[in-house]
């Protein structure tokens, strides 16, 4: 008892979920000597969704692996690839598939619902106090979660709220530094690395957002912001950082092979909002402004060189999509003193 009550003080004292996806699967590897655990969850459109794994370790094993988090979706292995954790995240419920080794099943849900499995074989069946031992720890687990979602979400969109956009700003930036994490495919024959080499920050702000509050009130004012939302995740990776920072402002962070590729998707998005019908409001757009991360960049930094942009497209007939740098080389906005003299990542 007192080693689980030891494990279970370590998972709850971690606030980075990178490292609390690792440290569930060290807990459960030393609690019920398993000879593997791996915590995998589903990311991508529902018609094309994969598996994600986020640690998975053997016994004897110092270093868990994990796929990348900036992973392309098609390097992913489909949910068909693994039938038992398939069957598990349908069913929500224990999946036990006999063979040697054994291949238990546990699903991971949160407030939003199925969110993934984890997968633990062993010599032996699991008994009665083994399974309620897991299962037990993943009820905390997810509440943890659930703890941490209130706090770094925000309470309308359910996007990364504005106070969690410092430290992701700062984690991606020391990852290009470095030359990132490259993302290994392990579901072919053959690894694949992916290392986008350019990260960039998107500022995105509702056109005459005012004039929908004034006009149809605050509950479709606040619709409107869910189903800005709801394109939002739809349009952009599962791996892109989708911020809310308040009132009709939202932030993008995302990685790219090239800033052509990231002005293309601000742009798709662009699009999917000018032409959604929106209930009762009808058409609405958007104006963004984007930057590419520069070395030594701080948040503060790249945030107003992309507001300066967006700034500019308000000024110049709204529903557009304008880069800083770009707008800068055309003589349309003055280069910020402190980048001038930066290097791209």
């Amino acid at each position: 008892m007192s080693q689980a009550v030891e494990h279970l003080a370590e998972l709850t004292g971690l606030r980075d979920r990178d490292v609390l996806d690792v440290t569930l699967a060290q807990v459960l590897l030393s609690l019920v000597r398993a000879q593997s655990v791996a915590v995998r969850r589903v990311v991508g459109p529902a018609e094309d969704s994969r598996w994600l794994t986020r640690a998975e370790l053997a016994a004897g094993e110092a270093t868990p692996r994990a796929d990348s988090m900036w992973s392309e979706l098609a390097m992913l292995e489909p949910l068909a690839s693994r039938r038992p954790a398939h069957a598990c995240l349908h069913a929500q419920q224990v999946v036990h598939h006999a063979g040697d080794p054994r291949l238990t099943c546990f699903p991971l849900g949160s407030e939003r619902g199925a969110v993934g499995v984890v997968e633990m074989t062993s010599h032996d069946a699991l008994d009665g106090e083994q399974l309620r031992l897991v299962e037990g720890l993943l009820r905390v687990y997810r509440n943890f979660q659930g703890l941490l979602d209130s706090s770094e979400r925000d309470s309308l969109t359910g996007l990364l709220n504005r106070s969690t956009f410092d430290g992701s700003f700062l984690r991606l930036a020391g990852e290009l530094s470095t030359g990132g994490p490259a993302a290994v495919h392990s579901g072919g024959d053959e690894a694949r690395m992916v290392n986008p080499a350019v990260a960039c920050l998107g500022v995105i702000d509702i056109d005459h957002f005012k004039r929908v509050n004034d006009n149809f009130g605050h509950l479709i004012g606040d619709e409107v912001l869910l189903l800005v939302a709801r394109l939002m995740r739809a349009t952009f990776r599962f791996h892109d950082l989708l911020f809310r920072f308040g009132g009709e402002e939202f932030v993008v962070l995302m990685r790219c092979h090239s800033l052509t590729d990231a002005q293309g998707a601000f742009e798709r998005f662009r699009r999917e909002v000018e032409r959604y019908a929106f209930p009762q409001v009808g058409r609405i757009a958007v104006s963004v402004g984007l930057t590419a991360m520069l070395a030594h960049d701080s948040p503060q930094a790249a945030f107003e060189r992309a507001d300066k942009a967006v700034y500019w497209v308000k000024q110049n007939g709204r529903n557009q999509v304008a880069e800083h740098t770009d707008l800068v080389a055309r003589g349309l906005l003055e280069a910020a003193d402190r980048s001038s003299d930066m290097e791209l990542f």
